[in-house]
């Protein structure tokens, strides 16, 4: 069984968590409310009382504090949550408790968070289960001249600047050297790729895809164990090649079991239904929160955007979307399926039955 995010229950009230990506912190912002307390290391400044310090100025230092929430937002983007709330303890004596704190949740950071009373929907929001361990997607996209490098897990996409080869066509002299190229994009590859678990996806066009994958093989040898494909029909290198590929049926097959396939199967066929006016869908929130009220909802996709238009509302409405027995999946604009979701009005579903619009 997987679980979505790394945590480790401390007690019946606390659970250590580890968020690894945007999607992570969007279920989280479901989780954490008012009255929760988060434990966790922040920074705050702190003035010294010492002989040459100036007395309007403070040093700032990391402490560790629990805090007391009483405010949750996305800190303009949603990889960062933030929570304001009451310092209640800390490890520095000159960090007055009672006072007021905020802190980022930062993806890749740990800390905890202890309730009085953990409800099922939230353990299911924080511990959700599907088959198999998450696969992480490595898209290389690669071509003479450059070559793109992008990161898909769930359905967040992080794309790293390109490199280039610095290779200058045919009608140049030149002493290119193409192994010098593919040994920079395999240590960029092979320093981040964690276990078999993580698969490399490889595409472009000719035969450049080939050459860097045998040389990718070797490279790796007997040191990691690599999950490679290549993959034809993606003609570009480079950025443009990421987002092409992503748009693409291929990604749909090879990715067959991965959230980002689900979803992207949920919106193609919504996309049919509405072409022949179907009443088993519903697009933006009112006509699909009109549809929750009947307990109609069997799956619903849900963009950064909408979340950040009405947090309260739209996390109340998630969680009992939830409650009814709906599935819920977030999708950020990272990805041409968020913008095809943020374009359908930010929220859609797909119905158990049909409902009037009446």
């Amino acid at each position: 069984m997987m679980i979505i995010m790394i945590t480790k229950i401390i007690d019946d009230n606390a659970i250590s968590i580890i968020a690894e990506d945007a999607d992570d912190l969007l279920n989280l912002r479901r989780v954490i409310k008012v009255s929760d307390r988060i434990i966790g290391d922040t920074t705050r400044v702190i003035k010294q009382d010492k002989e040459y310090s100036r007395p309007d100025r403070g040093e700032r230092i990391k402490i560790r504090v629990s805090l007391q929430i009483e405010k949750i937002l996305f800190d303009s983007v949603v990889d960062k949550l933030r929570v304001s709330g009451i310092i209640i303890e800390s490890n520095n004596q000159a960090v007055p408790h009672g006072s007021h704190h905020s802190m980022l949740l930062n993806i890749n950071e740990p800390f905890t968070i202890s309730k009085k009373r953990w409800s099922s929907i939230e353990k299911k929001i924080i511990q959700r289960h599907d088959t198999g361990k998450q696969t992480r997607f490595f898209l290389v996209a690669i071509d003479k001249t450059d070559c793109g490098i992008g990161q898909l897990r769930g359905t967040h996409l992080k794309i790293m600047p390109n490199i280039y080869s610095g290779y200058s066509g045919k009608r140049y002299k030149t002493n290119f050297n193409i192994e010098k190229f593919f040994d920079e994009i395999s240590r960029v590859v092979i320093s981040t790729v964690r276990d078999q678990h993580d698969k490399i996806i490889i595409f472009g066009p000719g035969e450049t895809k080939k050459k860097f994958m045998n040389f990718l093989q070797k490279v790796a040898g007997s040191k990691k164990s690599l999950a490679i494909e290549l993959v034809d029909g993606i003609d570009s290198g480079g950025e443009d090649g990421i987002y092409i590929f992503t748009k693409s049926d291929t990604m749909k097959v090879i990715m067959a079991n991965s959230k980002i396939a689900k979803i992207a199967g949920i919106i193609d066929d919504i996309m049919i239904m509405a072409t022949k006016q179907s009443k088993k869908f519903t697009m933006g929130f009112q006509e699909t929160q009109k549809a929750n009220e009947q307990g109609a909802i069997e799956s619903l996709i849900f963009s950064d955007k909408a979340i950040q238009t009405n947090e309260k509302e739209i996390i109340e409405f998630l969680n009992s979307v939830e409650a009814n027995g709906g599935e819920v999946f977030s999708v950020d604009s990272s990805t041409d399926l968020g913008l095809r979701v943020t374009g359908l009005g930010g929220i859609i579903s797909v119905l158990r039955f049909a409902i009037s619009s009446n």
